[in-house]
């Protein structure tokens, strides 16, 4: 018994006292099951002497393995302070197994494991708790976590799984805290212990099983060393053009002691110099690098000297006893001379100039320095980009800058260029300034009425009454308090038609002066009004303002300005205009009408009647007469213009006098159609009694081989006496209407219908 109990004391130590851990991880400390108001600290652990006060209370945290009962195993009971026990409160439980292997009662907040677990699968569940009020569902207490222990029962004997075991000791533990543990173990001398350690199961139906196994302990490092800097002065040369915030040297402080311990924090010892410079630490490296926080110059101060302090990052408060854990070591930094550019005497130049300077006039200058030892000449040109530039020139020696054209701050109010400044003696190195020049204003611009105002004025206006409020604008930059005044021009003022009331506000009124006016008598009056500004030279301009007079009800709402009726006598009824409206239509009707019928009737007599057979033309599907149908047609549209120009007869109506026969030669045989056609397109050419109308003339030829022969006239007999139509009356109803024009009379084409 006492062999076991030895056994299980030194398996307490080395496993739950933290000392000796396995490979795999091992499950942090589940809190205790009651509630203390008082915590005693530990020797060897963390702790605290303050007061602690929970809202939670729960009276298990432990639950069997292994459980075989009928009912659900109870695990304990969560209650918070603000359950009064009436059913207000809900209880909620989250987090490992929550739901499946453990519930809770809503209402009363106990805990019961509903299945049967192992410890050697999973020692423990960590699950979380909420308490909530049933109507409002806000939270009453914030949520809390809790570990439920399974409890182990003696159902394995005992085994090394994980062997060999690692375990750590911190080095210079004192000698108790391991009974293996040597006195003054430091890790900077031996890293590694190794154990064998023999376990034996003493209980259960396998009572006196054992194992053996190996334990290697690891020390621990522990920060029980301070840094310490190899050499007591760093010296570092810097050129005076190195960059602000650019890394200008690097020093380091050892520490012996290994990962965190090991981290360095460096500081600069506030002293002579310091204040230019930063010190931060390379995480990878541990060393001090020092950083520039201002511009150096050589000329102004040319060494700077300064301690730097380096100190563990992280303390261990059980080696402060040891001694100070820091160390100070002091950085010389000696400034090299550069050669470096001219040094403008300000980061940047405002100069004013006025609109109307004449050119040639020198507005100011820029200066620059040689700040070097040796000292050289500064040169001085505009860096050219644009036209703008051109406004302006430099004096390469002085430094002075001129206009070099009229300025107009109503085109550009504000110039803004460079000057660049070049050594002498190394004119690669320069510097460059900005320049703004801001032109002002000269009074040269009268003000004018902002807007084109539409002013007009009752024929029923009283004495008095402010028909328009006008505005003023000024194209020159109108400085702060400046002001516009108003009035009458001279020759208006007279006039007792309107006046002007100044404001004194920049605005001002147009007031009538007299009781109505009268659209018969004057419909516009035109108001000049004189407007001064009060810069320097005053300038002064003279607008006109147009006030039309319009008609108004009672209630001064314009009805219309327009002209209607204004000449007309007074009294004039409505009726009345109405009707001088609707007889002044009537007689336009008539106009129309008459107008309308003397067109036609012209028309009419340019027209032939229904028995000229010219503008006769007869549709039929018989087949034609040959040449005697050609004499129904008029072919007088082929004429000629200007051939029939030169003879004086009226031809814009039909010739009262008889046609000149016309003698047509025979044709002869096997003449072309061509031919035909020409032929009486020249006869109607000369034809004085052909009228200018348009007339349509059909020819119409038929070639041989015809069953009726030919009908051609062409081929017929020299005179029309010599012809006998009489058989065309035989040859059906087709020919019937030739039968009738050609058989017992004379053909006749003016009796043709």
């Amino acid at each position: 018994m006492l062999t076991r109990n030895c056994l299980s004391l030194l398996l307490w130590v080395l496993f739950d006292g933290g000392l000796l851990t396995p490979l795999h991880t091992q499950p942090q400390e589940i809190l205790e099951a009651q509630p203390r108001e008082d915590v005693v600290p530990v020797p060897g652990r963390r702790s605290s002497a303050q007061r602690v006060k929970r809202g939670w209370v729960w009276n298990q945290f432990f639950v069997l393995e292994e459980y075989m009962g009928s009912e659900p195993q109870y695990v304990g009971k969560l209650h918070s302070d603000l359950d009064k026990g009436v059913g207000s409160v809900k209880y909620t439980l989250s987090g490992d197994g929550a739901g499946t292997v453990f519930t809770i009662d809503e209402t009363t907040g106990d805990i019961h494991a509903i299945r049967s677990l192992d410890r050697e699968e999973k020692p423990f569940y960590t699950l979380r708790a909420q308490a909530v009020d049933v109507d409002t569902k806000k939270p009453l207490e914030p949520e809390s976590e809790f570990i439920i222990k399974v409890q182990d029962i003696n159902d394995n004997e005992p085994k090394f799984l994980d062997g060999p075991y690692v375990a750590s000791v911190p080095e210079m533990s004192p000698v108790g805290v391991i009974r293996t543990a040597l006195p003054n173990m430091d890790r900077e001398v031996k890293e590694q212990y190794q154990v064998l350690i023999q376990a034996k199961d003493m209980g259960g139906q396998l009572g006196g099983l054992a194992g053996t196994t190996t334990v290697n302990i690891t020390l621990t490092d522990v920060n029980d060393n301070p840094p310490r800097f190899p050499k007591s002065i760093f010296h570092l040369k810097v050129p005076e053009t190195s960059h602000i915030g650019s890394a200008i040297g690097r020093i380091r402080a050892v520490d012996p002691d290994f990962g965190k311990n090991a981290e360095i924090e460096y500081n600069i010892v506030p002293g002579d110099g310091g204040n230019l410079f930063d010190i931060t630490t390379d995480e990878y490296t541990q060393e001090g690098v020092i950083k520039l926080k201002k511009p150096l110059d050589f000329e102004t101060k040319k060494a700077y000297t300064f301690k730097v302090e380096a100190s563990n990052l992280h303390l261990d408060h059980r080696f402060h006893s040891v001694g100070p854990f820091k160390d100070t070591a002091t950085v010389k930094i000696n400034v090299l001379d550069m050669d470096e550019p001219p040094v403008f005497s300000k980061p940047m130049y405002t100069m004013e100039v006025y609109e109307d300077t004449p050119v040639g006039t020198i507005i100011g200058a820029v200066t620059a320095q040689d700040l070097d030892a040796g000292s050289s000449a500064v040169r001085y040109f505009m860096d050219w980009k644009n036209d703008v530039d051109s406004y302006f020139t430099i004096d390469a020696t002085e430094g002075t800058i001129a206009t070099n054209e009229l300025l107009d701050r109503e085109s550009t109010a504000q110039y803004n260029f460079s000057i660049i400044a070049s050594k002498v003696s190394n004119p690669l190195l320069t510097s460059k300034v900005n320049v703004i020049i801001n032109v002002l204003d000269v009074n040269e611009f009268p003000p004018e009425i902002s807007v084109p105002y539409e002013t007009s004025v009752c024929e029923n206006a009283k004495p008095g009454q402010v028909i328009q409020t006008i505005t003023a604008a000024d194209k020159d930059l109108s400085p702060a308090g400046q002001r516009f005044s108003f009035k009458l021009s001279s020759e208006a003022s007279n006039k007792p038609n309107f006046t002007v009331h100044d404001y004194r506000n920049n605005t001002a009124g147009i007031e009538t002066r007299r009781n109505g006016y009268s659209r018969r008598q004057q419909e516009l009056y035109f108001l000049p009004i004189v407007i001064e500004d009060s810069s320097y030279p005053v300038q002064s301009s003279t607008n006109t303002l147009t006030i039309r007079v319009c008609r108004c009800d009672s209630d001064g709402t314009i009805q219309s300005c327009n002209v209607e009726a204004i000449f007309l006598p007074v009294g004039l009824s409505t009726g009345a205009l109405i009707a001088i409206l609707l007889c002044i239509v009537i007689l336009l009707v008539i106009v129309v009408l008459y107008v309308a019928l003397r067109r036609q009737k012209k028309k009419d007599t340019l027209m032939t009647s229904k028995e000229d057979i010219r503008d006769n033309v007869i549709h039929y599907d018989d087949e034609g007469g040959g040449e005697e149908d050609t004499q129904a047609f008029d072919i007088g549209a082929l004429r000629n213009p200007k051939v029939i120009e030169d003879n004086k007869i009226r031809r814009d109506i039909k010739p009262d006098t008889l046609r000149f026969t016309r003698h047509r030669p025979p044709a002869e045989d096997n003449t072309d159609i061509r031919d035909f056609i020409n032929q009486r397109l020249q006869e109607n050419d000369v034809d004085p009694s052909a009228p200018p109308y348009d007339s349509l003339a059909t020819y119409a030829y038929e070639g041989n081989g015809s069953v009726a022969e030919s009908l051609s006239s062409i081929d017929s007999l020299t005179t029309e006496a010599d012809q006998d139509y009489d058989y065309l009356s035989d040859w059906g109803p087709r020919f019937k209407i030739l039968a009738d024009m050609f058989g017992e009379e004379s053909y006749n084409p003016d009796k043709v219908t």
